[in-house]
């Protein structure tokens, strides 16, 4: 809690939009001190330091606290605890859902209105206030309801990442200049340029501006910027899928080769592409059936038995041994389809063993002969013909 400067650099979470004339957050908004915000805030808690100036309503689903010599440009609609410092000027009307500390004078044109208490004093400042209570409890000996007062304020149960504004800073629909380093996460949408000591942008964000650093830019996949990128002397990343409507000018330049750039680049050190990956980023998504067969066993096995008309036996069954005889012997035989087609169209077959009732018939299909359309005259002829064959010529 103690180390570096949460406010050391801009920290824009995912998500943000600046809709209209308003920064809207999930999260909870930190502005340090002597800072100028030119738009309204719409967050789950808003924090802000001494001599900072918001130029447009401030809407907070939590607690909401402004140090002294803060000026609202507009209302202030605070869903928790709202907590004034002295001499805050407020031009619209302040609502308040919980309790108000309120310091001395405070001045609200429109007059306010809170549901909980209402203290008029100069509100301890947080940390101060938690330590007092922590050694008093320690000095009556409540050691274990020390540590839980401890556990709740340190804990981090945020569920989403607040947006951090250094001291100093110049926010506006127009520009976002800070003399720190700039962090704009993913699924951003930003109005304004970009003014910081290095850049780092997420994917699939969209900046309405353009982005100038004296040190690195970096912009994610996806993301789009309606303007120029431009570095004194750092180097310029562009991801894939980057459109830059703009110029960039850069000492060294790394290129996407899936990005699309409308300008010029100038980069004094080169400019390098990024090629993408011979599959398009599909590997392992290929045919795995073919890679099955390459790799598993041989499945198609040889019949032992050829059907006529199919071709001959492998050249390397011929002469065989017994012991691959026996082999062959245990492998699938695959079906005839010329086989199974006649056999489909034999509508009437003919039993092989009939029945003694019809025996009468059956003899006389043998007499009549083998088509059973004969008769006795056919029979005579047939005979006499066989007998002149066998007499002797002469």
């Amino acid at each position: 809690m103690f180390g570096s400067d949460p406010l050391e650099e801009l920290v824009i979470p995912d998500g943000t939009h600046v809709t209209e004339h308003d920064l809207v957050t999930d999260g909870d908004v930190l502005v340090g001190g002597q800072s100028a915000i030119e738009l309204g805030v719409r967050a789950g808690g808003v924090v802000a330091g001494e001599r900072v100036s918001f130029g447009g309503d401030i809407e907070a689903d939590g607690d909401c606290r402004l140090d002294m010599w803060c000026e609202v440009d507009g209302n202030v609609l605070v869903g928790s605890d709202a907590y004034l410092g002295e001499r805050v000027q407020i031009t619209g009307q302040l609502m308040v859902s919980g309790d108000l500390d309120i310091g001395d004078d405070v001045d609200i044109d429109e007059g306010f209105e809170a549901n909980g208490w209402i203290v008029i004093r100069n509100p301890m400042p947080t940390i101060v206030f938690l330590f007092v209570y922590l050694s008093h409890l320690l000095r009556i000996g409540e050691e274990e309801a020390a540590e839980e007062v401890a556990a709740t304020a340190f804990a981090d149960d945020a569920e989403a990442d607040p947006a951090r504004i250094p001291r100093g800073a110049r926010v506006s629909d127009d520009a976002w200049q800070v003399s720190t380093p700039a962090s704009i996460g993913d699924d951003c949408r930003l109005h304004g340029n970009i003014r910081a000591t290095e850049i780092g942008v997420g994917a699939d964000s969209e900046v309405f501006g353009s982005l100038r650093s004296k040190g690195p830019i970096r912009v994610g996949p996806r993301t789009i910027v309606h303007g120029d990128v431009t570095t004194r002397s750092g180097d310029v990343r562009i991801g894939p899928g980057v459109h830059v409507r703009g110029d960039i000018s850069c000492g060294r330049c790394e290129l996407s080769e899936a990005a699309e750039v409308d300008g010029t680049i100038r980069a004094s050190d080169g400019i390098s592409f990024e090629e993408l990956p011979e599959d398009g980023g599909t590997a392992g998504t290929g045919d795995e059936s073919a890679t099955a067969g390459a790799d598993g066993p041989d499945t198609d096995l040889k019949p032992a038995i050829v059907p006529l008309g199919e071709g001959a036996f492998p050249a390397d069954d011929q002469g065989g041994s017994d012991a691959d005889s026996g082999t062959n012997a245990d492998a699938e035989v695959k079906p005839d389809p010329d086989a199974d087609a006649d056999t489909d169209n034999d509508t009437d077959p003919v039993p092989a063993v009939r029945s003694i009732e019809d025996a009468a018939g059956w003899d006389a299909d043998r007499r009549n002969g083998r088509n059973g359309g004969g008769n006795a005259e056919d029979v005579a002829a047939i005979i006499a013909d066989a007998e002149a064959d066998r007499e002797p010529d002469g």
